[in-house]
């Protein structure tokens, strides 16, 4: 399984005209295949959407999109040119340990960090993360947990679902406070090797009325 996380920075003030005609669009595109997530960016950089797509191979990848452009009767992809500033693709692979995105009410705040570590680092995260995510899901769910495989090399990207983001508040210090998180701490703990990140950065993302995680 892959995901396609599709980011596209928008000019200000139009949200919700893109927002819009993606979600008529949406109607011929989901005959095909579904979304997983549709999400704007709240906190972090603004004017952004982010929309994810789960195949089951690149292969896949290709002939769903070549299909649903020749049979989208002209309605996908939407017509958004206008408002577009930036665009990017990148294909994420969850671990192991990562729950499938699947339809359903998580959030409807979701909080979605992206590390870069230092090359030849995967190896390391992973052990860590194999070991400490266990204790981390007794308090809360996971979205999803992947690393990037196109577009941005060295990625790690964890996403959060929150009711409010004073849980995500209180849960973050709750789990400082007992020592089992972050994995970093675990590992060291437990005499595994560190993993060296070279940058971090979240954002908070809401979804849009269409989208089939909420």
């Amino acid at each position: 399984m892959i995901y396609e996380f599709r980011t596209y920075d928008l000019k200000p003030h139009s949200l919700p005209e893109v927002e819009k005609r993606f979600a008529e669009g949406y109607e011929t595109r989901k005959k095909f295949s579904p979304l997983a997530a549709f999400w704007h960016t709240e906190i972090g950089p603004l004017n952004q959407i982010i929309h994810v797509w789960g195949y089951k191979d690149l292969g896949e990848r290709a002939r769903i999109r070549d299909t649903a452009v020749k049979e989208g009767a002209g309605k996908w992809p939407p017509k958004t040119a206008e408002f577009l500033v930036r665009q990017r693709s990148e294909i994420f692979v969850p671990f192991d340990f990562s729950p499938e995105m699947k339809p359903g009410k998580q959030g409807p705040f979701f909080e979605m960090r992206v590390y870069t570590y230092a090359a030849g680092q995967l190896p390391n995260l992973t052990k860590a993360w194999t070991l400490a995510i266990p204790n981390r899901l007794k308090h809360g769910p996971a979205t999803a947990i992947l690393y990037s495989e196109l577009g941005g090399l060295n990625q790690f990207m964890h996403i959060w679902p929150y009711k409010t983001l004073d849980e995500r508040w209180a849960l973050r210090n709750k789990m400082r406070e007992t020592g089992e998180w972050p994995p970093s701490v675990v590992a060291k703990k437990a005499g595994l090797p560190d993993y060296h990140l070279v940058q971090q950065e979240n954002k908070i993302v809401m979804p849009s009325a269409f989208s089939p995680l909420q």
